[in-house]
């Protein structure tokens, strides 16, 4: 069974940092594309930030010059390391394969909430 674990959230003021950490087997890891994803309620999944076995790197505009997404392959580990935390960034991030959030993934995690007050 796939595993992930999600960790490395909390609460912060704006303008603070946090370090995310996903840990994940099986299936739950694609040694292709990863990517980090938040929600809102239960509003749709966001593709936060993704990293590809060619080290190709995607973030949403909103992360841009703030999130850096990286990974270690030895250990099936990725990070986002997110500075200048602004409220907007509130949510719960979960990491998975990327692509995950267009159709009906059943290997997410518990997540990390990240709560950033103004």
């Amino acid at each position: 069974v796939p595993l992930v674990e999600e960790s490395g959230g909390g609460s912060v003021q704006a303008g603070e940092s946090l370090r995310l950490s996903c840990a994940a087997s099986g299936s739950a890891w694609n040694t292709y594309c990863m990517a980090w994803y938040r929600q809102v309620g239960e509003k749709e999944r966001e593709e936060v930030a993704a990293l590809d076995s060619r080290g190709t790197l995607r973030y949403t505009d909103r992360v841009k010059g703030r999130f850096i997404i990286s990974q270690d392959n030895a250990k099936n580990t990725l990070f986002l390391q997110m500075n200048n935390l602004k409220p907007e960034d509130t949510g719960m991030y979960n990491c998975a394969p990327c692509g995950s959030h267009f159709y009906d993934y059943k290997y997410w995690g518990q997540g990390t909430q990240v709560s950033v007050s103004s």
